[in-house]
C-alpha cells in the first residue's frame, strides 16, 4: 500500500492530495498541464518538501511532517525516469547501466543486468554511446538504469512525451512487459489518455492541485461525473479473456469479465485463457433497438442504459451502459437519443466494429 498526503503552497498554486494507492501495478497520475502531477511526483521523490506531508511506501515512511521525519532523496529506494533519459554522454550504454547497478549493495539487488537488458530489449546496444541511440532507445536505457537500482517504487514523469508516435509505439510494449513481469509499483505521470488506458491499473485524476478521483481504471474511466468522459478520446478499458481465435479471418474472441458476453477484435493469435486489455472508445459505440443480423459490425451486445449527460459538443450526449456487469460509454447525437427514446433502465443493443477495438 502507498499512502501519500501532501499539502504544498506556491504563489498561485496549491497541492492538496490524500491518496491511498495500490502497492503493486501501475498507477497513473493523469491531468492537464499544471494540475500538479509532476509536483506530486517530486514530493514523493523528496525533490520537493511538502509543508505538511506523509509518505509511506509499503512498510517504509519517507516523510512524516508531524514527527519531523524527512528521508532525503538519495536514501529513498526509488527509480526516477524523466521525459529525457539524461544518460551520461561520455559513457557507453553498459557503463550507464553499471552506474545504476553500483549504487546498490550486491545483497540488496533485486534486478540484475541480464534481466534489465532483456526486459527492455537493449542487449545489442551495450557498446554504443547515447548520441548513437534513437530517442526510444535512450529512454529504454534510462528505464533499465532506474530498474538496476532495485527500487521499491518506480516514478515515471511523462517518459514518452518527447517521442514521436513511431517511437512511442516502439517503447510501449516494453513498458507493458515491466507491468506484467515486475512486482515493483509504478507511479506514471501522463496527460495522454490512450497511453494511460494501455498501461495503468489504477488512475488518479488531478486538477488544480486536487485529486478529483482515484480508483481502478476500468471503473474510473466509465464515470460520467469526471471531465475525462467529455473528451473526444473518452472510452472504457476492459480486461478480457481469450476464448477463441479465427485464423482465417484473424479475429480474436474475448470473454468479458464475469460474463457470458463476448467481443471480437482484429488481432494476432493469442493462447486461450490469456488476459488482454482493450479499450472501446465512446465514439465507436452505436446503439440500436434490435440486433442487426446482417451488418458489417461484428460486435452486438445487449446493454442496459444506466445514465446520460450532455457532451462537450451541444449536438451530442454521452450514455453510460451496462453490458453484463461491464460498463460501456456511447457518444451519440441528441437526435439519435430522441429517436431511440433513451431512458435509464432501457434494454437495447450496443454495436462496436471489430476494427475499432483498441487491443
Amino acid at each position: 500500500m502507498i499512502e501519500v498526503r501532501l499539502q504544498l503552497k506556491y504563489s498561485g498554486f496549491a497541492l492538496d492530495v490524500d491518496l491511498q494507492l495500490p502497492g503493486r501495478g501501475v498507477t497513473a497520475l493523469y491531468g492537464h498541464s499544471g494540475s500538479g502531477k509532476t509536483t506530486c511526483l517530486r514530493c514523493i521523490a523528496g525533490l520537493e518538501r511538502a509543508d505538511d506531508g506523509f509518505i509511506r511506501i509499503n512498510d517504509e515512511v519517507w516523510q512524516d511532517s508531524r514527527r519531523g521525519l524527512f528521508v532525503p532523496p538519495h536514501k529513498r529506494a526509488l527509480g526516477y525516469v524523466f521525459q529525457e533519459a539524461s544518460l551520461f554522454p561520455h559513457l557507453s550504454v553498459l557503463a550507464n547501466l553499471q552506474f545504476g547497478l553500483k549504487r546498490i549493495p550486491r545483497q540488496q539487488r533485486r534486478v540484475d543486468m541480464a534481466h534489465a537488458t532483456e526486459l527492455l530489449g537493449i542487449g545489442h546496444l551495450l557498446d554504443r554511446h547515447p548520441q548513437h541511440l534513437s530517442g526510444g532507445e535512450r529512454q529504454r536505457v534510462g528505464i533499465a538504469r532506474a530498474l538496476l537500482t532495485s527500487p521499491q517504487l518506480l516514478l515515471m514523469d511523462e517518459p514518452l512525451a518527447a517521442l514521436d508516435s513511431k517511437r512511442k509505439n516502439e517503447i510501449l510494449p516494453y513498458l507493458e512487459r515491466l507491468h506484467d513481469e515486475l512486482e515493483i509499483p509504478v507511479l506514471y505521470v501522463s496527460h495522454a489518455q490512450d497511453e494511460v488506458a494501455r498501461l495503468a491499473d489504477h488512475i488518479v485524476l488531478l486538477s488544480d492541485g486536487n485529486a478529483l478521483a482515484s480508483g481502478p481504471i476500468g471503473e474510473t474511466l466509465a464515470r460520467l461525473d469526471l471531465p475525462m468522459a467529455l473528451g473526444d478520446d473518452a472510452g472504457v478499458v476492459i480486461n478480457g479473456t481469450v476464448s477463441a481465435y479465427d485464423s482465417h479471418y484473424q479475429l480474436l474472441t474475448l470473454q468479458l469479465p464475469d460474463s457470458s458476453l463476448q467481443i471480437r477484435v482484429a488481432h494476432s493469435p493469442l493462447d486461450l485463457g490469456k488476459h488482454l486489455r482493450f479499450k472501446v472508445q465512446a465514439r465507436d459505440v452505436s446503439l440500436s433497438l434490435q440486433a442487426e443480423e446482417y451488418s458489417s459490425i461484428l460486435n452486438r451486445l445487449p446493454v442496459t442504459v444506466t445514465q446520460e449527460i450532455p457532451a462537450d459538443n451541444s449536438a451530442h450526449v454521452l450514455v453510460r451502459l451496462d453490458a453484463g456487469g461491464t460498463p460501456l460509454l456511447a457518444r451519440i447525437t441528441r437526435f439519435s437519443r430522441d429517436q431511440l427514446q433513451l431512458h435509464p433502465g432501457q434494454v437495447l443493443w450496443a454495436q462496436i466494429k471489430a476494427v475499432a477495438v483498441l487491443a
